[in-house]
């Protein structure tokens, strides 16, 4: 027989942890002295409580955990269980990369500041276009909450425009303006280019000319959206430095959108006006 602090030691947890696991009734000792109370356990034991660690580190609870270990959970259960907590540590891992990624890119433009040219900022008109358009609303402007808007929408918009048999022109474009409401979301309109032809239908999106700008500060930027703050605040060093004010978000019209998305060319046009 071991006692707590030994069986502790050899299976590496808490004796604070062992009493836990005690209590709830998860790992009772082989014997508790009824004079002292103190606890003893088999070596034997120390296989459950391997067993306990492992589905812990699963990410299993502990009513979960003791379910397994007594065999309240069949076979296809623990295997269903086990399909989901893969999915659900696939889903964090995404998503930790993500924000790794935008980590990265906040850093590389702290260290870039004020190197970037501000000739690379041109203003010039932009013309008027017909588009297919699809909306939808993000919770904010910031890129973690837009991501999950902008993509999906081009997705269900070219599915849409190509069971229609229409066929795209130009370059995709997405627009920005705040919901009415004030409470920082924000509408997201994505739009495919199509022929002047292209006349209002029953798609199941819109068809329609796209207002123009009449002064817009661009910028060509080049890689991820993830990694455009850089470029988004150079337009608003141009901005101030000429003498513009902003006269609302700027579109994304994609030039250039591989597989790769580092490679992705993105023309930046944010409306302005003289100061």
């Amino acid at each position: 027989m071991l006692n707590i602090g030994d069986f502790a030691n050899h299976g590496r947890v808490s004796v604070r942890m062992l009493r836990h696991y005690d209590a709830i009734g998860l790992l009772r000792p082989a014997r508790v002295d009824p004079a002292s109370g103190y606890r003893s356990y088999e070596a034997a034991q120390l296989a459950r409580l391997n067993r306990v660690i492992a589905l812990k580190e699963l990410g299993f609870t502990l009513q979960q955990v003791r379910a397994v270990l007594d065999e309240q959970v069949d076979a296809a259960e623990l295997r269903g269980m086990l399909r989901l907590r893969k999915a659900e540590l696939a889903a964090a891992i995404a998503a930790d990369e993500q924000r790794l990624g935008r980590v990265e890119a906040r850093l590389r433009t702290i260290e870039s500041e004020g190197n970037m040219s501000e000739h690379d900022v041109v203003v010039k008109p932009v013309p008027s276009v017909r588009v297919a358009q699809l909306a939808g609303v993000a919770a904010s402007y910031e890129p973690k909450d837009v991501d999950l808007v902008v993509g999906p929408l081009f997705e269900e918009l070219c599915r849409r425009v190509a069971e229609a048999g229409i066929e795209e022109t130009g370059p995709s474009v997405a627009r920005y303006e705040d919901v009415p409401n004030g409470d920082g979301s924000v509408l997201v309109r994505v739009c495919l280019q199509v022929g002047p032809s292209v006349k209002p239908g029953p798609y199941g999106f819109d068809v329609l000319d796209l207002p123009p700008i009449e002064q817009a500060a661009t910028i060509v930027h080049h890689g991820s959206m993830d990694d455009s703050v850089g470029s988004f605040q150079a337009l608003a060093r141009f901005i101030e430095a000429a003498g513009y004010r902003s006269a609302g978000y700027a579109r994304e019209r994609y030039l250039e959108t591989p597989e790769d998305t580092s490679k992705w060319v993105v023309e930046l046009q944010e409306p302005v006006v003289r100061a």
